[in-house]
């Protein structure tokens, strides 16, 4: 049996002494709303669009702050859980055929195996296959338990959900977390990348992380790419994924087009 089809069927979803499954009964409609922009990831080599990550916004394209600033500890789990419905929702009214990036809150899923179970429902709702889903959690994500956040990845990847770190390098349990569990995919931090053309400590860094990833078999993505210069110098380094407003801003219920001005001195996408 496919793995979606058991989790649908898996009579231990509905054990009614599980917190998880309490939650999932617990999914009252949220006081606020909200929608999504997309934002392309570039193959660089390939000249190809890699993915979309899907970024929250407001129903009139206001910005994620303003959305997250109606989240508390009361709402956490339903907001996450909304979230990956309407970015797929999104995703396959627009037609995006390639990966699918959502950010999740890993404080805000109990048990993963329950908490999944919407995401593959509105996967199967709206016929977007769930092996070009990538789930992606901030580094530097307040997370107090490390083994249950390592448990959520172990659990995404055996249903065949893809995985990211982002922001990487910007928090402190980086390195040990890629020890106890190897992601699809690393994205390197933003600060880590602006003017990293003109910062040796910063390429020394990213040149690390890009031959540890290597080695461990890990894509490496640089985000917030803002300059040719920038691009140039991680094109070098060995980086093939890239996002940042150098090629595309996030464009509000749309996909988004690539600035062919990026690319004038490296070819056409």
């Amino acid at each position: 049996m496919p793995p979606q089809q058991k989790l649908l069927t898996d009579r231990s979803l509905a054990g009614s002494n599980s917190p998880a499954c309490n939650r999932c009964k617990d999914m009252d409609q949220l006081d606020f709303e909200f929608s999504y922009a997309y934002q392309p990831i570039v193959d660089f080599h390939a000249r190809t669009i890699f993915a979309h990550e899907a970024l929250v916004r407001g129903i009139n394209g206001e910005s994620a702050a303003s959305v997250l600033a109606h989240v508390n500890n009361d709402n956490r789990y339903r907001f996450d859980q909304s979230c990956r419905v309407e970015a797929v929702k999104w995703a396959a009214r627009l037609g995006i055929q390639e990966l699918l990036s959502i950010n999740f809150l890993p404080n805000a899923v109990y048990e993963p195996k329950a908490c999944i179970r919407s995401t593959v429902e509105a996967a199967q709702k709206y016929n977007f296959p769930i092996e070009r889903i990538i789930f992606e959690v901030v580094e530097g994500e307040n997370v107090c338990d490390r083994p249950h956040l390592i448990n959520i990845f172990e659990e995404y990847k055996r249903f065949g959900f893809k995985t990211a770190i982002d922001d990487f390098g910007a928090g402190y349990s980086g390195l040990n977390l890629l020890a106890d569990f190897q992601p699809d995919i690393v994205k390197i931090d933003m600060d880590l990348v602006r003017n990293i053309n003109d910062s040796k400590p910063k390429q020394a860094i990213v040149e690390g992380i890009v031959h540890m990833c290597h080695q461990l078999k890990i894509k490496v993505l640089a985000e917030g790419i803002e300059t040719k210069a920038e691009r140039n110098f991680l094109v070098d380094s060995g980086v093939t994924l890239m996002q940042g407003y150098l090629f595309c801003k996030p464009a509000f219920q749309a996909i988004g087009q690539i600035d062919e001005t990026c690319t004038v001195d490296a070819g056409q996408f």
